[in-house]
């Protein structure tokens, strides 16, 4: 079969001009934004060996900070900010996606400019700038008509990386928010969709080529005094921007956003979500990869519409609740905090995800374990896998607490790999979802919590404060809840963890639509 007939690279295809021009456009204003503040601080310190120290000392280090880490500092941050905007001068501003990733990216981009600014300005020859003086001119004059002139084939150099920087690093913003060529990097890695990743990658990397060989080309025609390269370099920089800006120029403001978490179910119910609007003629998109923490404060504040989230996350994460209650007075509760919040709980789906321990079936039996109680006795020998946010979770700690359970060594990775590396025995122990596929298709055990360390789970829509009172959209959604049994879902799962053209979300979620339809 032909490798490009594989329906995933349509789909990948159809999501490009959306997710390109998010990626320029967040590149672009984050370098502009970069240049407009490293080129005059470069100039002010050329002769100010203490300013110049400082700033280049300051970029240094932002740079060993990991990209992924930059952008997401900037979201508490600003929300922050935005919050005391709000309080003090009664108006805010969107801490989500865009400004966060900006401000990030711009930081990034400024250590190459400002080291090869200050390196261009100090090689030119002490015999040209006295020249200058010489003839009258003022050191102004000297540096717009002479120096600058000079040192600009060094500064378009710093200009270039900062460039393929600022696209490469721009793939990270998808966690806070931002669309880019990253969604079908995180996308791909949740439903091991390796179309999406190698799209992504190749993407990514083609659109950094591109910008910096015309830079390269712009750089040239400055050198070489050529004004027909730079004419063509500006010109063809300025025409790219343009085409990839347009579609997303085009788009509805009015869409409804539909939020989804890290892992594979979210990525399928956001898909079946906003096909159930579109379907009643509601334009919708998605806003995937979403932290937990994240994603509660983007809907809260208006900047996604719509989610599934899991009781018993909320009750924990958001509201800090450390009593395990049953299941329908923890759900009453939990819909008295949210309304407070003016945050609708509109349903339940009909199943339950919650965290649980697993183990290979055979070694279970083996070892006699049944549940975490008997876990416990074992564990100071095991090695423990869980997703990125697990042991830092409060779940995490009533566990430690019920069972005083402690594993020799804790391990961090993607939730769809910490099955198969459980599976073949990398890890002994992981922390998966009740309604995962993957535990029937492993043949895992779910131990059983027997002292009740983890609370209910149901899977909950929830509705933005805005979207509280939009009929329309409750009634799309409305045919959703209570329909989704947990064999269902661990079907759905399956399926979408399958790595083929079949496995897609939006596929998936289609076929959840047609089995849950006809109930």
């Amino acid at each position: 079969m032909n490798l490009f007939s594989d329906p995933r690279w349509s789909e990948a295809l159809g999501h490009l001009p959306d997710y390109l021009g998010n990626h320029v456009r967040v590149s672009v204003t984050a370098l502009a934004l970069g240049l407009v503040i490293s080129l005059p601080l470069a100039i002010l310190s050329r002769n100010r060996p203490v300013l110049r120290g400082a700033l280049l000392g300051v970029a240094s280090v932002v740079q060993t900070v990991p990209g992924l880490a930059l952008l997401a500092l900037f979201y508490p941050l600003l929300l922050a900010l935005a919050a005391l905007s709000l309080k003090w001068f009664g108006a805010g501003f969107s801490a989500f996606g865009f400004l966060p990733s900006v401000l990030a990216l711009a930081l990034y981009s400024m250590l190459p400019v400002l080291r090869n600014t200050i390196t261009g300005l100090d090689g030119i020859d002490p015999a040209l700038t006295e020249a200058a003086q010489g003839v009258g001119m003022t050191p102004r004059q000297s540096l717009v008509m002479v120096e600058l002139p000079l040192a600009l084939p060094v500064m378009m150099a710093g200009i270039r990386t900062a460039a393929v920087w600022v696209i490469g690093t721009a793939t990270l913003s998808t966690p806070i928010g931002q669309t880019s060529l990253g969604n079908y990097i995180f996308a791909g890695l949740q439903t091991q969709n390796w179309v999406f990743v190698l799209f992504g990658c190749f993407a990514a990397a083609i659109l950094a080529l591109a910008v910096d060989q015309l830079l390269a080309l712009i750089e040239t025609g400055i050198r070489l005094r050529q004004r027909v390269r730079t004419i063509i370099g500006g010109f063809c920089i300025a025409a790219l921007v343009i085409a990839t800006l347009l579609p997303t120029l085009s788009h509805s403001t009015a869409r409804v956003t539909v939020g989804a978490k890290t892992f594979t179910e979210q990525y399928v119910l956001a898909a079946l979500m906003a096909q159930r609007l579109r379907e009643a003629g509601m334009p919708a998109t998605t806003r995937e990869g979403l932290g937990s923490n994240v994603i509660f404060d983007a809907l809260a504040s208006g900047d996604i519409d719509a989610y599934i989230d899991y009781s018993g996350t909320l009750w924990a994460n958001q509201f800090h609740r450390t009593d395990i209650l049953p299941r329908e007075k923890l759900l009453a509760e939990l819909k008295a905090a949210l309304g407070k919040a003016n945050i609708t709980l509109l349903g339940e789906l009909g199943f339950e995800n919650a965290y649980a321990l697993v183990m290979p079936r055979r070694k279970a039996e083996a070892l006699g374990i049944r549940t975490i109680a008997d876990l416990a006795a074992h564990a100071s020998g095991m090695t423990m896998a869980a997703d990125y946010e697990f042991f830092s979770r409060p779940e995490w700690a009533g566990l430690q607490k019920a069972y005083g359970i402690g594993f020799r060594a804790q391990r961090q990775m993607q939730p769809d790999f910490m099955y198969a590396a459980v599976a073949s025995g990398e890890v002994d122990v992981i922390a998966g979802y009740t309604s995962d596929g993957l535990i029937a298709k492993y043949d895992l055990v779910l131990l059983d919590d027997n002292k009740r360390a983890i609370p209910p789970y149901d899977a909950i829509l929830l509705l933005s404060p805005k979207r509280a009172n939009d009929e329309a959209l409750r009634a799309a959604l409305q045919p959703l809840l209570g329909r989704i049994d947990i064999a269902t879902m661990r079907e759905a799962n399956l399926r979408a963890a399958g790595g083929d053209g079949d496995s897609s979300p939006d596929v998936v979620a289609r076929w959840l639509w047609e089995k849950i339809g006809k109930k």
